[in-house]
């Protein structure tokens, strides 16, 4: 079961739904399900984001509402992460979460790197631009159109042991310093690529760059 998520920062695009998926909003996400007419099977947070009104339509259109206490140790965001997870969904696509508060932002970009959504295939998804982690370890597929920007990013201190297939500046067995910027602006020259990683953590960021001139 795929789950999309819809955060309460700036949508810059609407949500592809399949019949299948879970649709969760976290508390002011459910806002912007109600303008493009979607109707979440939850919507879970503490609530401070939303309307009475609002909460009746939703309640009265069948969502499941999920409430929280104002003054908690989580997000809106994790608690919704972490609804997704128990559920058992698999990807998670993530929207709105990015772009309204830095502070916020920051968070949720590192907040796939938690430890309860290890097993998660997250990806945060806004505008052209998609955005997953990789741990060391693993390895990531990337899919997209040739001249499409790839930026790897080191966070948690520097990562090791990285390999790329199908990026013009390829990396074997290679380092990325934390804090540098050799990472950025990578170039797809295929439909898909391939990163892994030995050790550390990735940022990968792809932008499609035929979207984002649309845009």
């Amino acid at each position: 079961m795929r789950a999309l998520i819809i955060a309460n920062g700036p949508l810059t695009q609407e949500p592809k739904l399949s019949s299948d998926d879970l649709l969760i909003a976290a508390d002011g996400g459910a806002r912007h399900c109600l303008e493009l007419g979607l109707s979440p099977q939850v919507v879970i947070g503490d609530m401070d984001s939303l309307t009475a009104e609002e909460l009746g339509t939703l309640e009265s259109g069948g969502s499941q509402i999920i409430r929280h206490p104002a003054h908690k140790d989580f997000t809106d965001l994790e608690l919704a992460l972490s609804y997704a997870v128990e559920r058992g969904a698999d990807p998670i696509l993530v929207y709105g979460a990015l772009g309204a508060r830095w502070d916020q932002t920051l968070a949720n970009l590192l907040l796939p790197a938690a430890v309860e959504f290890t097993a998660a295939r997250i990806r945060l998804i806004d505008g052209a631009q998609e955005i997953q982690l990789l741990r060391g370890g693993e390895s990531l597929e990337i899919t997209g159109s040739p001249g499409d920007t790839v930026s790897l990013v080191p966070v948690a201190g520097d990562a090791s042991g990285i390999t790329t297939e199908g990026l013009e500046y390829r990396l074997l067995d290679g380092n990325l310093v934390f804090g540098s910027t050799r990472g950025i602006s990578n170039v797809l020259i295929a439909g898909r690529a391939t990163v892994s990683l030995r050790e550390g953590l990735l940022v990968c960021i792809l932008i499609r760059m035929n979207e984002l001139i649309a845009w």
